[in-house]
């Protein structure tokens, strides 16, 4: 491969199926040596060893990301080794085969030896705060932190990096269970040039949170906020007083508690949402038409598993839908006659496990709507 693409900057060797470790370490030198203008490599679950790390990191000079998923043949001190001193490294995306330390010296020195790193992803590690105050002392440029499911650290660690390093515009801290909607508010304070984040499956927090978070956060156009903990404070009356954010473009609330009343007064103070995720919602039925018609710039909506979803009030047009999930909903032939009606412009419609609609009911839609007959994609399934 490399003498047939000598020019390769971008490579993705990720999930091949290899088991047989001791075959590819010569392999993958072989490859380093070759490719001198590589860029960008995703190794996840690649029978590499430390070993084939070292060369990899060593012989390409030019490398500026690195992707490493499961790679069960890395340990933290093959790693370290790795690392030290790569001064074109830019991006590190990482996991362990197992949830191994992540937090040791020789590891956090090598890690902060990275000067230009501006991409941080580590998924299922145990880290620690010492980490979190070591990058933030040394004042890496990171403007993407992703800590998937990791453990080991504390509310402590994350503030002082924060408070630090203030140029952050993507932040992930999924699953983070300590996380409350007070460290939000006093965190947002510092993300003035925050565009997307993550804080799916923070138990802790509420709907506080998110509202915290628009108002601090200027730039941000993109939240997932999937399986949190708590209702929403108060009623639709108290929502009034957070005012209108037009800056907000995808909102991600699958699978967490809202009423009709509620996700109306939501769609009224983000009045420009492209996206939003709703899946799983079980309290939501006519509230979606009040939704599509305050929010008339939405491309994409998934309301899949919302059982009780009620859309026989649309009445009107929704000139931009493109993509419509309703799989696994209790909607009829009649609900797709009115969205035939109302969105001329769908190009993808979902209805899977969907036992109310019928041929009859598929058929009219695609008569209907030209562009996801003629360019689009439709499935349909029954429920066994």
């Amino acid at each position: 491969m490399a003498e047939c693409f000598p020019l390769l900057e971008q490579l993705d060797i990720s999930y091949t199926g290899c088991e047989n470790y001791d075959s590819y370490v010569d392999g993958v030198e072989a490859l380093s040596l070759a490719l001198i203008k590589l860029r960008k490599v995703n190794l996840s679950g690649f029978p590499i060893n430390n070993q084939s790390l070292f060369h990899l990191l060593n012989n390409c000079r030019y490398l500026e990301e690195i992707i490493m998923f499961w790679c069960e043949g890395i340990t933290s001190v093959g790693l370290a080794s790795a690392l030290r001193d790569k001064p074109t490294l830019r991006s590190l995306s990482f996991s362990f085969g197992n949830r191994e330390m992540f937090n040791t010296a020789q590891l956090i020195d090598s890690l902060v030896s990275l000067k230009d790193l501006s991409s941080l992803v580590l998924n299922f590690l145990n880290i620690s705060d010492e980490l979190l105050y070591s990058v933030a002392r040394e004042g890496l440029p990171l403007t993407r932190l992703v800590l998937h499911c990791c453990t080991g650290h504390s509310y402590a660690g994350i503030f002082y990096l924060l408070s630090k390093c203030q140029r952050f515009r993507h932040l992930e801290l999924f699953k983070t269970d300590f996380l409350n909607d007070q460290h939000v508010v006093q965190l947002s304070s510092f993300l003035g040039d925050l565009v997307s984040i993550n804080l799916n499956y923070c138990k802790e927090l509420t709907y506080a949170a998110l509202f915290a978070l628009v108002r601090n956060c200027p730039s941000l156009s993109e939240i997932k906020m999937q399986n949190i903990g708590g209702k929403i404070v108060g009623n639709s009356d108290s929502l009034v007083e957070f005012g209108v954010y037009p800056q907000l473009k995808s909102l991600y609330l699958g699978n967490s508690w809202l009423s009709d009343e509620i996700i109306s007064m939501v769609a009224s103070i983000f009045p420009n949402l492209q996206l939003l995720d709703l899946e799983s919602r079980n309290h939501i039925s006519e509230g979606i038409c009040e939704v599509l018609r305050k929010c008339c710039k939405i491309k994409h909506l998934n309301l899949a598993y919302c059982c009780k979803v009620n859309l026989l009030g649309m009445n009107f047009v929704v000139p931009n839908l493109e993509v419509l999930n309703l799989s696994c909903t209790k909607v009829d032939d009649e609900t797709l006659y009115v969205i035939s009606k109302s969105c001329r412009g769908l190009l993808q419609l979902l209805l899977e496990a969907c036992n109310g609609v019928t041929e009859k009911g598929v058929k009219h839609v695609l008569e209907n709507c030209t562009l996801l007959r003629d360019h689009g994609y439709m499935l349909h399934t029954a429920r066994r």
